[in-house]
């Protein structure tokens, strides 16, 4: 089944210059092998393609149950020079965690327990 990432995760975020960081959590770490292998930073960077102009990478820190993505050219040229209403980060960790992950049908009961 589907769910929206924020159902088994949250997020933190992050930026400076014009690079936008953005960590991704899981709730349970049972669930931190659902994220690292369908959150790739291709999936993350097809998912902010209108927003980001450079390359995505990722970062893995298992041991947190987290993912860490670096997004580069994400901020019009860097905060305080956009022109954008909100381009920073924290808006951004928000609509990540709208996007969609398979997971299995016992994850879900662990996504609800935040």
């Amino acid at each position: 089944m589907k769910v929206k990432l924020h159902e088994i995760a949250h997020s933190r975020a992050g930026d400076k210059g014009d690079t936008s960081n953005i960590s991704l959590i899981v709730y349970d770490l049972a669930n931190f092998p659902i994220i690292q292998q369908q959150v790739t930073s291709k999936m993350v960077a097809e998912w902010f393609s209108e927003m980001v102009a450079g390359p995505v990478e990722r970062y893995e820190l298992p041991q947190l149950g987290a993912l860490n993505f670096v997004m580069r050219g994400a901020l019009g040229g860097g905060v305080t020079r956009s022109l954008s209403l909100d381009p920073h980060g924290k808006s951004r960790s928000s609509l990540l965690l709208e996007m969609e992950v398979e997971v299995p049908a016992a994850s879900k009961a662990k996504a609800g327990s935040r």
